[in-house]
């Protein structure tokens, strides 16, 4: 894990943002995104804080795939890879520096905070923001980033919704 994460230098962030949304948005039990949120939240910080590469665990950067289930794993990648790479591309980037993995950075901070909130079916579209922001910076496609900037804001819009009104609801019954 070690050597993958120095293989891919600076678009690590963007990879582990891609994976561990990915994680949050398979259909697992209520309060799994408690534990999965985490490693998004950590991610994020280590981009808002200005980090070159990802810090993780030594007992995760020890782990190792063996030759048959990494050939099996990209067997069944390298397709869906392709197709993704048909889609998104370097275009329309508009940022020149580095400081837009920290902005970045901050967005899906936000995004993974709420990710790991106990909000019935209110984390699913920030998980798909983070990794739509994931592919879009490691890419450097500015469409993707606008797409996935506003998928997170719609989010925030429908949770916010959702909070107010089970608040209504509560204060309704309540009084």
């Amino acid at each position: 894990m070690e050597q993958l994460r120095d293989a891919l230098g600076d678009r690590s962030f963007a990879t582990l943002l891609v994976f561990f949304a990915l994680l949050n948005l398979l259909p697992l039990p209520p309060g799994s995104t408690l534990v999965l949120g985490v490693p998004l939240l950590l991610v994020s910080m280590q981009m808002v804080l200005g980090r070159k590469t990802v810090w993780l665990p030594r007992t995760i950067l020890t782990k190792s795939v063996g030759v048959d289930q990494f050939r099996q794993m990209s067997e069944r990648l390298v397709p869906r890879v392709r197709w993704v790479e048909r889609l998104i591309r370097p275009r329309y980037w508009p940022f020149a520096d580095r400081r837009v993995d920290r902005m970045v950075g901050l967005f899906a901070l936000l995004l993974s905070t709420v990710i790991t909130l106990p909000i019935p079916f209110g984390n699913w579209l920030p998980a798909l923001a983070c990794a739509l922001l994931g592919l879009a910076l490691s890419e450097r496609d500015g469409l993707l980033l606008g797409t996935a900037v506003a998928v997170g804001l719609f989010s925030f819009a429908l949770i916010a919704i959702i909070i107010g009104s089970a608040g209504a609801l509560a204060a309704f019954f309540l009084f």
